[in-house]
Parts: structure tokens; sequence; C-alpha cells
């Protein structure tokens, strides 16, 4: 009896073992051991001087766009601004995690260790297996609006975000949601995306409710709040690529800030339009010449609040700005660049304080040295006229001069940026 068990147990492993359809399974075995991730660490380390002191510093702002430029805006949905202290400033140490999870995902997690605490800067999963050209991609993650919005610090040409993001996204628009791309197979790359995000960026959206120190309330919206929509395309001209894009920002809007001692609360929406356009042209293998701009116009309409009852009805916010910047690649090791930013439009409704009649203007240059491509030393120097303090009823330009010596350096295995 148990010689035949034993035969016909040996028998039915021969029978499946040649069955087409497990065979097939077991070409798709998994090994999770297989997919181990790379796991880097990215430091920015830097010493900062500038022509005023702390105190007066965090007393400047761009009126109507940003009232505190140096550190003391909301931290909850960003970094602050990086090298905001005159001195010594650790940036941040970034913890990046980033495997294939199975043949058809793979998860990304980047951590970010600052000074006051961690945050998880993005966790995100990505399809790998989809056909016809289409991605998802869902967790948190820095929105692929605009070019300089999902690169991180330790890949920017410059120290700090330009002045258009700094204003109108509080430095980057980073969220929770999920996104769609998709680039059909052409000869030249085209890609489409849209994104429904949850709409956390106070600084130009925001759903949550608001309560005043006195107990008023006004009520927040619905999440998802935020949707974004873009188109991004790129060609080769000989030894040159050319690189633009649009993009187009829709969401509710409930924004919270302290001004002169008044609580205010604006509820409304706002509409960000934004175009791209990169041209970068290769002389050998590492000596590049990089030219890269971005214009951004953002319009916002709705109640702003001073408390339940005191309320400015249609109150209107339209403001543009870009910035254009160029960058020449000597070698492999030197780099030099230099960058305008401009804000030029500003018009708000029902201003207690006229607002500056002048442009927000910053002029930035920049020489760095690569030791390799895991360490670079930057030195770069700031002449921002876009800070103003409110002294006796009206804004006075307050010119900041600011000289950056930073120093980033990375370990681990990191994945390819994008080109």
């Amino acid at each position: 009896m148990k010689k035949s068990l034993y035969l016909a147990l040996c028998a039915s492993t021969l029978l499946f073992a040649e069955a087409p359809a497990l065979k097939s399974m077991s070409e798709r075995t998994f090994v999770q051991s297989q997919y181990m991730p790379d796991i880097s660490l990215i430091t920015d380390f830097a010493f900062v001087s500038r022509n005023k002191d702390q105190d007066e510093l965090k007393a400047l702002g761009m009126p109507g766009v940003g009232e505190a430029f140096f550190g003391d805006e909301d931290e909850e949905h960003s970094h602050g601004t990086y090298n905001a202290d005159n001195g010594f400033n650790l940036n941040y140490a970034e913890l990046v995690l980033s495997s294939n999870v199975d043949p058809f995902l793979s998860l990304d997690a980047v951590f970010h260790f600052g000074e006051e605490g961690v945050e998880i800067e993005e966790a995100y999963f990505t399809t790998t297996a989809l056909k016809n050209g289409i991605r998802i991609r869902g967790g948190k993650f820095l929105s692929a609006f605009g070019r300089h919005n999902n690169q991180h610090h330790h890949i920017w040409d410059f120290s700090d975000a330009p002045l258009i993001y700094q204003g109108f996204l509080g430095g980057a628009l980073n969220e929770k949601g999920i996104q769609f791309q998709y680039t059909p197979e052409l000869s030249e790359y085209l890609m489409f995306g849209a994104e429904v995000l949850q709409g956390e960026n106070e600084t130009t959206f925001g759903h949550k409710t608001h309560t005043f120190a006195n107990g008023d309330e006004i009520k927040g919206a619905d999440a998802p709040s935020l949707v974004v929509a873009y188109m991004k395309t790129s060609f080769d001209v000989g030894d040159t690529t050319i690189m633009p894009g649009l993009s187009y920002m829709y969401g509710k809007s409930r924004s919270y800030h302290m001004h002169e001692g008044v609580e205010e609360i604006f509820s409304g929406t706002s509409k960000l339009y934004h175009a791209e356009f990169t041209v970068k042209h290769y002389f050998d293998s590492y000596s590049f010449l990089s030219w890269q701009s971005e214009w951004m116009h953002k319009e916002r309409k709705g109640t702003l609040y001073e408390d339940a009852i005191t309320a400015t009805e249609d109150q209107k916010y339209v403001q543009e700005g870009l910035y254009s910047q160029l960058t020449y690649a000597h070698d492999q090791n030197w780099r030099v660049g230099t960058r305008l930013d401009s804000i030029y439009k500003n018009e708000i409704q029902f201003v207690e304080t006229p607002l500056p009649a002048s442009s927000y203007q910053r002029y930035s240059a920049m020489l760095e040295y690569h030791f390799s491509e895991f360490s670079r030393l930057r030195l770069q120097y700031n002449y921002n006229d876009a800070l103003y303090a409110e002294v006796a009823g009206s804004y006075k330009n307050e010119n900041a001069q600011s000289l950056i010596l930073s120093f980033n350096l990375s370990i681990g295995a990191h994945a390819a940026h994008d080109f």
C-alpha cells in the first residue's frame, strides 16, 4: 500500500511538472531577496554671511506674496527656507530608499531629517508593467508640475528655490495623491500627465477648517481639492536638447496667516498657469551650456475674513513672475551659473497698505566644484531686491545681500535623476 502511494505521488509530480500552466507559474516565481533596496544618505551643510542681522531678516518679506522670507513661515507643509540663518546651517540629511517591490511595482521613500524633526518627504509606489505608455504613481510625492518642482535640493543649480516657487508654492508642491502619465510611442518624447492631490499647500491652496482665537470657524473644503495637468515634450537638434512644457493647477483655497497682529483667513479658489523652457547643448560628454526658464501666473478669488463676521468679499489676487538661469559646465568638475528672479505683477484688491509699485527682483551667481559625482562645493552670491519691511503704514525696501558656501555630500546607491 505504501509502495503504491509512493509511486502514485511520483507519477503525479512528474505529470504536473510537465503541465504547461504550472511551468508558466514557475517562470513567474518571485523572490523578494532579489529586490534589495538602494539606500543613500544625502547631507547639505552651509555657511551664510548676510548684510543684515537675524532679527532684521525675520521681519522682511514680499508684501502680498510672502511675509516671512527667512524661516518663520508655517513648517507643517514645507521645510522652511534653506540657509535661513546667518552663520552655519545644517539644511538637512535625507535618507533615500528605492527598490522594485515585485515585477509590477516599485517603491520609493525619502525621509527628510532636520534639526526640528523628521518628515516623510516622499513615499510612493510606481507601476512598472503597464503597457501603452501608461504609468501610475500614488502616495506622497513631488508633483511633476513644472521642471524645478520635482527636483530634490541636491540637484538644484542654485542653493535656494526661485522666487516664484517660494512665493506661489511655499518652495514646492509636495502632496499626497495619485498621478497618471501617458507617453505615446512617437519618434520624439511627448508626455501628458494629470494629478489629483489632497490640496494641503496653504501658500496658494489648502482645504482645512480654520478657527480664530475667539472660536469663530471658517469651514474647509472636501479633499482631495487640487488637480494638476501638464504636457511636456523633448526633441534634439544636433547636440542640443530642447524641452518645453505647459502646466495648470486648480484648487480650493483655505489659507491662514497673521498680519500686524490680526488673524486673516482667505477662502476661495486658486488657479496657476505655468510654462517652462529648457535648452541644453553638450560640447562633449561633460561640458554643456544650459538655459532654463519658468513662468507662472497665479489667480485667486474668494473672501478674506478677519473673523466670521468681518469679511471682504470678491477679494482678487493676480500675480505673475518668472526666473531664468544660465549654467555652464566647463568639465567634469567646474560649473558656473547666473539667475534672474522676478515677480513683476502683484495686483490685490482691498489692501490697507499700498503695495510697492516696483517688481520684486533677485540676482544670483554661483561657482561650484564637483570633487566627484558624490560631493560638491558651491559658492553663491544673492542680491535680493525683493524684500520689504512695513514701517509707519508703508513698505520700505530692504535689499539683502547673501554669500552662501554650501557643501553637499551623498553616500550609497541612488536612482538616476531626470535629464
